[in-house]
């Protein structure tokens, strides 16, 4: 079974190498596209459940052994990233079926967005701290790629944005690897997370620990080095954007679980509170950025950093209750926030623009599509009985325990804050009075089934998150405990009985 371990990386490669050799047929590339998404997601649920029965599944590349040869690692975290990256890829493919130009698939769409998914896919699996770096860069290539197509000005200047602040945390974090290389011998990280704790150099031990906090930090949108995702996100096609919001930043989230539980845990009370203050900052000016806005995907854009504060604070706090709502939030964010982004794109389709000052009446005739915006909205703002209550419960709950009351404080205050953005959007889009141009748009336009399709999934997915969440909050304890005992990651890694 640890073959298994290959196929989430493989099958985007070759579905992304299919679309290049239908370059000029665009409806063989939708085909190949919806195969692969589909067959992507099948084989996650099964890693997912050959995981939770081994504990880890572990591949040694060309069987040479660790710490020698390329290691790909599933353990049960890993394992929930890749399903939650095979829903997302099944939601974009089912939305790109009719939102997406032909011009824009001739110039290759497709094949990026696959390429797109194997580096998130290798990000997720690899055992390898360079190789980490390497499926970075993939993705960075590829989703520069989908930025710009199109060539509209804001694109152009979005993606110079997200791409200057992306190589230069891709600089930190080569520098990062090549000291920590010099320093332990090793980059993979179960033989690191051995090495690294009879490491004499406690000074440097730290220093590598901020520069990939940093590098980290920039990837996962968190306080001071976000303002790039809230300009860049916003400027590409919708199924794009609600990829990035769903998978992009979260590869740099788990960059950060991965490290900080295995490797850097020797000096928690630095590493650990430090993080506690980056989640808390994260959570605040997300969510203040949200406030100030009056642009549909930009409302959005501010609040995924407003909601990565809440994984970070998980994090920081490092309990076995904090990291079960991490991962949790992690689970329910993902789907939740790639459906409203899909869900702006439909509101666009009917109003033509984004901006909320132009827009109203989409309740009144599309009342089913104002629900699915209000469940994934009331999601997002923490309101039972759907997911995002019990992902903020747990957390918050977790604060309580670790008597870590400012953040406890300011977790509650940002849901709030969360709540206004929502009730904002729901009001000037639903819920007001249309102008008549704008109310005769949204009366004459027809919404394609292959759009409606994925956001009455999700919409639906979130709702039963909520409503029986138990086994997943179980399958979150599962990755939180091994988060943090490490031992078993170790083990299955270098063979050691």
């Amino acid at each position: 079974m640890s073959n298994l371990i290959f196929l989430p990386i493989f099958i985007p490669l070759l579905t992304g190498v299919l679309c290049l050799a239908c370059w000029r047929n665009t409806n063989w590339q939708k085909r190949i596209t919806l195969a692969g998404s589909i067959i992507y997601l099948l084989t996650s649920f099964e890693l997912l459940h050959q995981t939770l029965d081994q504990g880890y599944l572990v591949l040694q590349m060309g069987n040479w052994p660790a710490p020698f040869g390329i290691s790909l690692v599933s353990d049960v975290l890993s394992a929930i990233m890749i399903v939650l990256t095979g829903i997302v890829s099944v939601a974009a493919a089912f939305y790109s079926m009719a939102s997406v130009p032909n011009e824009h698939i001739r110039f290759g769409y497709f094949p990026l967005l696959h390429f797109l998914l194997v580096g998130v896919s290798g990000a997720f699996l690899t055992g390898d701290i360079f190789n980490l770096f390497v499926w970075f860069e993939v993705m960075l290539l590829s989703s520069f790629g989908l930025l710009t197509l199109g060539g509209e000005r804001a694109q152009m200047e979005g993606a110079i944005k997200y791409v200057t602040i992306n190589l230069f945390s891709s600089a930190i974090f080569l520098t990062a690897v090549g000291l920590l290389y010099g320093m332990a011998g090793s980059l993979n990280l179960a033989d690191l997370a051995v090495k690294l704790p009879d490491a004499t150099e406690d000074g440097m031990v730290n220093v590598l620990a901020l520069l990939f906090m940093a590098s980290f930090g920039i990837k996962a949108g968190v306080f001071p080095m976000f303002f790039w995702l809230p300009a860049s996100y916003h400027t590409p096609l919708v199924a794009v954007s609600a990829v990035f919001a769903g998978l992009l930043t979260k590869v740099g989230v788990y960059a950060l679980y991965r490290v900080f539980s295995l490797l850097f845990v020797g000096d928690t009370e630095f590493t650990h509170t430090l993080l506690l203050w980056i989640g808390i900052l994260t959570m605040v000016t997300g969510v203040f950025g949200a406030a100030a806005q009056f642009e549909f995907r930009r409302i959005l854009s501010f609040h995924i950093i407003s909601q990565i504060g809440y994984m970070i604070l998980a994090l920081a706090l490092f309990t076995p209750l904090a990291l079960i709502g991490g991962v949790f939030y992690i689970m329910h964010h993902i789907l939740v926030k790639t459906n409203l982004f899909l869900i702006s794109g439909l509101t666009y389709q009917l109003t033509g623009t984004h901006d909320l000052g132009k827009m109203g009446g989409v309740y009144k005739h599309r009342p089913w599509l104002a629900v699915g915006f209000l469940i994934s909205a009331m999601s997002l703002a923490g309101i039972p009985p759907l997911s995002g209550f019990f992902a903020k419960f747990v957390v918050i709950k977790a604060g309580v325990e670790a008597s870590a009351w400012w953040a406890t404080g300011f977790a509650l205050l940002v849901g709030l804050l969360t709540l206004y953005s929502m009730i904002k959007i729901w009001n000037e889009v639903f819920w007001k009075k249309a102008t008549p141009e704008i109310e005769a748009q949204v009366i004459n336009k027809r919404l394609s089934f292959w759009m409606l399709m994925p956001v009455i999934m999700l919409a639906t997915m979130t709702v039963s998150i909520g409503i029986w969440g138990e086994p997943l909050l179980q399958i979150a304890e599962t990755a939180a405990l091994q988060l943090l005992d490490s031992s078993g990651y170790i083990n299955a890694v270098l063979g050691v009985n």
